[in-house]
């Protein structure tokens, strides 16, 4: 059975990817505005996102070193749907339980 919740760094992480290539720290810096996290946490999900091949990296030098940078592959897409559609039905379900409205 799919748990959301054991999932939800990683949808985030997709999400921001998908948006635009980009790299560590401007990852962990989105994701602080809404989820306590740090760098130490971010790496090993973006390490197995990279092993699953959800994501690809490369290097742009920058400021004298090397940068990596984080790309979605089509199986990461395809995984980022999968996860926007458990999303929803995952909030329906909660707002049911708490009264909530929902779309």
């Amino acid at each position: 059975m799919f748990s959301i919740q054991g999932q939800i760094l990683d949808f985030c992480v997709l999400s921001i990817v998908n948006e635009k290539d980009t790299y560590g720290y401007e990852i962990t810096q989105r994701l602080i505005n809404s989820i306590e996290i740090s760098e130490s946490t971010l790496y090993p999900v973006l390490r197995r996102l990279l092993k699953l091949g959800l994501l690809e990296s490369y290097d742009i030098a920058f400021d004298g070193r090397n940068r990596r940078y984080y790309k979605i592959t089509e199986l990461g897409k395809e995984n980022l749907n999968f996860y926007r559609k458990k999303w929803k039905e995952y909030v329906k379900q909660v707002n049911i339980i708490v009264g909530g409205e929902y779309d």
